[in-house]
């Protein structure tokens, strides 16, 4: 089956209001819509680098017992689990095969390594 959701525990937790933190959450795999949709958004448009929080608010499906996920919540969010998401993002966005440039510690010699994304074998 095609796996097209992802859980992650955020390294710090997003804590709302109440004061009640919230580690445990999905994200699902991004459309291009997920993309393309928040280039017109005028807050992008004045700091492209809140793209990333629109981005994520569209594909974080769940975190913690939150009902729903938008930008206010992602502003929040400790700038470490920003960071832990965005590499989550790219990494189950990929086209599956990552590669990584290594240098044999024997011969010097280089090569690459393909290392698979989450849920791929």
């Amino acid at each position: 089956m095609f796996q097209t959701e992802y859980e992650f525990t955020l390294p710090k937790g997003y804590v709302d209001k109440e004061g009640n933190l919230h580690r445990q959450g999905v994200m699902r795999l991004a459309t291009t819509a997920d993309e393309i949709v928040p280039l017109k958004d005028p807050r992008v448009q004045s700091n492209p680098a809140y793209l990333v929080v629109i981005l994520m608010s569209r594909v974080i499906v769940r975190l913690g017992s939150l009902e729903a996920i938008n930008p206010k919540i992602i502003e929040g969010l400790f700038a470490s689990d920003l960071t832990y998401l965005q590499e989550l993002y790219n990494e189950i966005n990929a086209n599956g095969v990552r590669s990584q440039a290594a240098i044999c510690p024997h011969c010097n010699q280089e090569f690459t390594v393909e290392i698979q994304a989450l849920g791929e074998f």
